[in-house]
């Protein structure tokens, strides 16, 4: 039962998110937490291991999450429902959108929804630095006295994915070193 409650809950998220999936994580992030299945920080440990590796997002953090409430089987049906559903809806619609791809009404319309998945990524920035800089817990005050080195590192990666073509693997293998050198 429990793997039909993680497939179906990705399944919804995955159907009701647009923008693909870093647009995601934010309903992910609410319907997982309001679910009790995680944490906030959990949901960005999810996040942060879903980066650091190969290939999309979403099915990773579902994966993350299916596996802690119910192991492998679990990872499986998150990764699964937040897939296959989406992808056989896509194959559908795809001989659809190539009709109409170039029509006023289409363009119109992915105009809006274009910045409603920017919005929607940088509340899921927001959302999680509230967790990574304690902020909650701090104020924002007293997170950046406290945190200043994390908005260092966050300062520093963003202008590097800004100023340079520096693949963001090397990114993340930089901050997994800086991590292993300084914080342990």
């Amino acid at each position: 039962m429990i793997y039909l409650k993680i497939f179906w809950l990705f399944t919804r998220v995955a159907f009701l998110s647009w923008g693909g999936g870093p647009a995601s994580l934010a309903l992910m992030q609410r319907e997982t937490v309001a679910a009790g299945w995680i944490t906030t920080d959990e949901f960005a440990d999810a996040v942060a291991v879903g980066n650091s590796l190969p290939g999309p997002i979403a099915p990773q953090v579902s994966a993350f999450v299916g596996y802690k409430l119910a192991g492998f089987g679990g990872a499986v049906a998150g990764a699964v429902g937040t897939v296959v559903p989406t992808t056989l809806l896509m194959l559908a619609a795809i001989a659809y959108f190539y009709k109409i791809k170039d029509s006023l009404t289409m363009k119109a319309m992915l105009q809006a929804v274009r910045p409603v998945v920017v919005g929607f990524l940088l509340w899921t920035a927001y959302d999680l630095s509230l967790t990574v800089f304690k902020v909650k817990t701090l104020g924002w005050g007293q997170a950046v006295v406290t945190g200043w080195d994390k908005f260092l590192i966050t300062a520093v990666t963003f202008g590097l994915l800004t100023l340079t073509e520096i693949n963001p693997v090397f990114v993340i293998g930089g901050a997994a070193l800086l991590g292993w050198l300084v914080y342990r």
